[in-house]
């Protein structure tokens, strides 16, 4: 079983993320919030055990278009892990 980060913490990314897809998609905020929340990305927040919260939102901003837009959040370079030259 996996460990939940905490809700305190969990807010905090949610209203942000929101925030910024709101705006950059020119949706509601509500219909931002929903969009994030039933993410691949969320899940991987709200799990303790990877620490997600370390990144900052606009990071996690950055996961959540890779997932969006390839399907898989783990090809954003945040989580690869290659090398920049």
């Amino acid at each position: 079983m996996k460990n939940r980060t905490d809700p305190s913490i969990l807010e905090i990314f949610d209203t942000e993320l929101a925030q910024l897809i709101a705006k950059k998609r020119a949706v509601s905020y509500m219909e931002a919030l929903r969009m994030f929340i039933d993410s691949e990305t969320h899940s991987m927040l709200e799990n303790d055990d990877l620490k997600m919260w370390y990144f900052s939102p606009l990071a996690i901003m950055d996961i959540w278009e890779c997932e969006i837009s390839t399907g898989n959040p783990c090809n954003s370079l945040y989580l690869r892990g290659d090398e920049v030259e």
